[in-house]
Parts: structure tokens; C-alpha cells; sequence
């Protein structure tokens, strides 16, 4: 079940308490000749995602319309479909009040949102396969009482360069407030205001990227059901943007998560979906990410042959990336990233000498603090496989320095396995290494 941002919302506008709520639900439905009982825990329920039986719903409109002062309608309290249903109808105007509805949500840190576990399935599948297919927005056009303008745009391109850079050098953790912050309190507005169909194009295609960014920070936080969310809006505001290349980048975030969850069948199919949709408006930066996350993808599934077509596809494209002429989005990919992926994947499929050699080709390439760390625990895992402890040693210790600083639970995913690792070799070296990346892990986040 997907949490019912909308509906929370609402009971949060009109000011009541979940018990009020649902004692003036009861009030109104015995007006009807209803003998309800409902009490705060089915109101947490209903935001959970469980659809109210009957006429309870109607009840709902009725007792928060009367509060607003205005008419609701079973979509607008998020009760339009059956539970879990993807609304491929909806149209974009519903879809922001969705979208912001989240967000609201995840700033005011309500637990049905931030705790929710991503969908699998049929409803992980439906956002993708509705990006792809039509109907494409004719008119994204809309009326509103602040006009959008140029400046509105650059700002919130200005907030999405920012944010990705407090996540690289602090991670995900410490970020994710702030974007979010920002997504309620400059974003939402300039949604709801108005703007013709090709500022509203690019107002779309600037929240995409910045939407992008604050699922980036809950899957580092490890709120994989919120991070999916992001994920999706993205995809969906890709689409009203008109912007393929950027709908595959938020694919390819779809791809990376379905990697991290297990779901490898799942991945190469995203990855797939991408490239072929998008076609040339994806840079080869992208499709070289794109590829390498597909040869990880079958190394996991122990398909060797079809992981080895897909690293010679990523290194043909990561040889095509020219500085400078890719978007603003796809700068992750700087040199070294194919290296370090495909290390991965031979990793995966035990080829530890060539994995050793893209992992240290990945060290030695210019990178962001945040992925030498990736880095150097890959380089460093791949010395323990080897049985150089010692020499594992000296890399994990460098790992642990520089991640010095940064809250990310992704990091400290990997740091923990290259100390697990360390603490197996039964070198004394390398416990000491061990015990000095324990020290690192030991700070709550």
C-alpha cells in the first residue's frame, strides 16, 4: 500500500487531530443512519494506505470540505482508486497536488511516509511504462495568481547544483532535510502559480532534476519506499518536461535502487526501457552508467556472457563522454565511475585480476570525496579476495579517512563489509585497519 499524502494533508490544513477527525467521520455518518466507530488508529490506517469501506470516503469530502470551505472529490483526498491502483489518468494538475502532498509529508517527518517500503511488481513497473507510452502532455500550461519566470528557473537549477554538492561532501542524511525543505517552501508555490506551456516545460524539467535529488538523499538515508517516490515524480515531471534524456537519468536512479534491493531482473529490464525510449537524447555518459548497472545486473544473476557485452557497450561509451557537453545531471559520471562499476561486475563473476585493474584505474581517476570512498572499498575488498591483507589494509585506511564528515548509510554499508572483511583475513594488520574503521563507524548518525 502507498501512504495517502494527499488525505494527510488535508486533516494537517484543517487542523485536526486524527482522533477529532475521526470522531466528526462517526458524527457524520450517523446523520446517515450510520452506526461508525472509528477512532484515531483507523484514521492512521486510512494514511497508510487501507481504503475506508462504503460510503466512508464520500463521508471524508463532506467533513473536510465543510472545514476547508471548499468542495472535494474522491481524487483530491487521494481515494479516487483502489488502494495501490496507478492513476494513469491522472491528470498533471492532480499530480502536483500529489507530489507536493509528499513532500509536506516527508518535511513534517510523518511515519507512514518516511517508514513506507518501496512497491514492487506491477506498481514499480506502471510509472516506467507510462513514461514510455503515450499520452504525452499536450499543454502544460497553467493559471495562477504568481507568474513563473526565468528567474524562478535559475533559481531552483541554482538549488539543484547545491544540494547535490552538500550530498557529496556530507551525505544524504544531513542533506535530505534541506532539499526538501526547499521543495515546500520555493517549489510548491511555483507549481501552483502560473506560467505558459514552454516555461511551464522547463519549470518541469528544473523540479525533475531537483525532485531527482532529494530521492538521491532518502536512498542514501535508506528510506527506500520514500526514495521511490522521488524517483517516480521525477519521471513523471520528466515527462510533462517533454525532457527523454532526463526521464532516462531518473530510470537510471530506478535501475541503481532495483540493485541495491536485489531486484537484478528488474534492473537490466529499467535500464533497457531507458535506452531505448530515449534513443540519442541520452549522452554517452549516461548510457555508459546505464550499461555498466546492466553488467552488474547479470554478474549478479551469473549470466557471464551477457555481463561482458554490456562492460564492452559502457567502456564504448564512457570513450565517447566529451567535458562539457552533458547535462548538468549526468556530472556523477566522471572518469573513473565506469571503471569502478565494471570492477563490480568481474568482481562478481570472479575475475578478480581484471577487477583489480578497473578498481585501480577508478582510484586513480579525479573523483568527488564521496565516490573515492565507493572506490577505495571496492579496491579494497577485491585486495582481501586476493589475499592481501596488508595491502587491503592501507586502502581501507584511506577509505575510512576520507569519509571522514559524511552521514550516509550507503557508506557505512560498504565500510562495514570492508571491515568485516578485514576482521577475516586474520592478519594483524589489517584487525588494526579493522579497529581504526570501526572507530569511524562508531559516531551515530
Amino acid at each position: 500500500m502507498q501512504p495517502n499524502t494527499l488525505l494527510d494533508s488535508l486533516i494537517d490544513e484543517a487542523g485536526m487531530s486524527h482522533a477529532g477527525f475521526a470522531a466528526r467521520v462517526n458524527r457524520a455518518g450517523q446523520a446517515r443512519g450510520l452506526g461508525l466507530r472509528y477512532e484515531h488508529t483507523s484514521v492512521l490506517r486510512w494514511l497508510r494506505g487501507q481504503r475506508p469501506r462504503g460510503p466512508v470516503p464520500e463521508l471524508i469530502c463532506q467533513v473536510l470540505g465543510d472545514r476547508l470551505g471548499r468542495t472535494l472529490t474522491l481524487d483530491d483526498i487521494g481515494l479516487g482508486a483502489a488502494p495501490g491502483t496507478p492513476s494513469r489518468d491522472a491528470t498533471l494538475s492532480v499530480f502536483v497536488e500529489r507530489a507536493t502532498a509528499l513532500w509536506r509529508s516527508d518535511q513534517q517527518q510523518r511515519g507512514h511516509v518516511v517508514a513506507a517500503p518501496a512497491v514492487t511488481g506491477t506498481h514499480a513497473v506502471m510509472p516506467v511504462w507510462e513514461w514510455e507510452n503515450p499520452p504525452q502532455d499536450a499543454d502544460v500550461s497553467r493559471a495562477g495568481h504568481s507568474r513563473v519566470g526565468p528567474a524562478d528557473i535559475e533559481l531552483l537549477r541554482t538549488a539543484r547544483t547545491h544540494y547535490e554538492l552538500m550530498y557529496r561532501r556530507a551525505g544524504g542524511l544531513a542533506t535530505h532535510a534541506r532539499v526538501v525543505g526547499f521543495l515546500n517552501a520555493e517549489t510548491a508555490p511555483m507549481l501552483r502559480g502560473g506560467y505558459s506551456d514552454a516555461m511551464g516545460r522547463q519549470l518541469h524539467r528544473a523540479t525533475g532534476g531537483l525532485v531527482a535529488v532529494a530521492g538521491i538523499c532518502a536512498y542514501d538515508s535508506d528510506a527506500q519506499g520514500l526514495a521511490q517516490r522521488y524517483f517516480h515524480q521525477a519521471l513523471r515531471l520528466a515527462k510533462a518536461s517533454g525532457d527523454t534524456g532526463l526521464g532516462a537519468y531518473a530510470i537510471g536512479l530506478l535501475v541503481n535502487q532495483s540493485l541495491f534491493m536485489g531486484e537484478y531482473r528488474q534492473a537490466v529490464a529499467f535500464a533497457e526501457a531507458a535506452l531505448r525510449t530515449a534513443g540519442r537524447a541520452i549522452t554517452p555518459a549516461l548510457a555508459a552508467d546505464l550499461y555498466a548497472m546492466q553488467a552488474k545486473s547479470y554478474a549478479l544473476l551469473g549470466d557471464g556472457g551477457a555481463a561482458r557485452v554490456c562492460i564492452g557497450r559502457a567502456e564504448a561509451e564512457a570513450d565517447r563522454i566529451t567535458p562539457g557537453q552533458e547535462p548538468e545531471e549526468t556530472g556523477y559520471v566522471e572518469p573513473g565511475l565506469v571503471n569502478v562499476q565494471v570492477a563490480e561486475a568481474l568482481f562478481g563473476l570472479g575475475d578478480l585480476t581484471a577487477a583489480r585493474t578497473h578498481a585501480a584505474e577508478a582510484v586513480g581517476a579525479p573523483a568527488h570525496e564521496r565516490g573515492r570512498v565507493h572506490r577505495l572499498a571496492m579496491l579494497s575488498q577485491i585486495e582481501l579476495r586476493q589475499g592481501e591483507p596488508d595491502r587491503a589494509a592501507g586502502t581501507a585506511r584511506e577509505m575510512a579517512e576520507r569519509a571522514r564528515g559524511m552521514e550516509s548509510l550507503r557508506l557505512r554499508d560498504r565500510m562495514g563489509a570492508v571491515r568485516l572483511g578485514l576482521l577475516e583475513s586474520g592478519s594483524s594488520e589489517a584487525a588494526e585497519a579493522a579497529g581504526f574503521v570501526a572507530r569511524a563507524l562508531r559516531v551515530p548518525l
